[in-house]
């Protein structure tokens, strides 16, 4: 298969998609992304598509591996205690990752495999059209943003995600996983919490 080709493919895929049912098949589908053949399912999202916020992650662990659902380990114990300090919870938010399979043995994903997976991330922005944006831990940030800069100082600061037409607020914070071995950050996180509360209340 030539360079490029998977990708182009996922585009093509990914744009004829007009529902939520339709973009999951189309994954479930397709071959173009090698980590679908080492991983046990597919995790393709939580939560509530008529959110007003979507929140992005990275790609999926072990605990999301063998359930099919994002953030269901130690690290989505910690996301859902971060949303409840803020008057959120999974029915109030929707949760996806730019990857819907888990990379064998949670090794970081491949530029490959973040472009062949792309498409259908934009599509699944566009096709839930939240009204903003978090984007959890800095692969997440990174792939949205199209930017190298690291997290540590992307966080916290309101920026743009465009996908088709459409153009989305975005907020980068820390992963709920570094907050796991990195407490003291905790208050970082937090101070990026409460502005995302004055948004959603503005």
């Amino acid at each position: 298969m030539a360079e490029g080709q998977p990708a182009e493919t996922a585009r093509a895929v990914a744009a004829r998609c007009t529902t939520l049912a339709e973009l999951k098949d189309a994954l479930a589908g397709f071959e173009g992304c090698p980590l679908r053949y080492t991983a046990k399912n597919l995790v393709f999202a939580d939560g509530n598509p008529e959110a007003r916020l979507m929140l992005i992650g990275e790609a999926p662990g072990r605990d999301e591996d063998l359930q099919g659902l994002p953030f269901v380990g130690r690290a989505g114990q910690l996301l859902d205690r971060m949303l409840a300090a803020i008057g959120l919870d999974r029915t109030s938010v929707y949760i996806i990752n730019t990857l819907p399979w888990r990379p064998p043995g949670n090794r970081t994903p491949t530029p490959a495999e973040h472009a062949v997976c792309m498409p259908f991330l934009k599509r699944h922005d566009e096709l839930v059209h939240p009204e903003m944006l978090v984007l959890l831990g800095g692969v997440s940030a990174k792939q949205m943003l199209r930017t190298d800069t690291g997290i540590m100082r992307l966080r916290g600061k309101w920026a743009s995600v465009r996908a088709g037409d459409k153009e989305f607020p975005a907020l980068p914070t820390l992963h709920p996983a570094y907050l796991l071995r990195q407490p003291a950050q905790k208050r970082l996180a937090w101070r990026d919490l409460l502005s995302l509360k004055a948004k959603l209340e503005g």
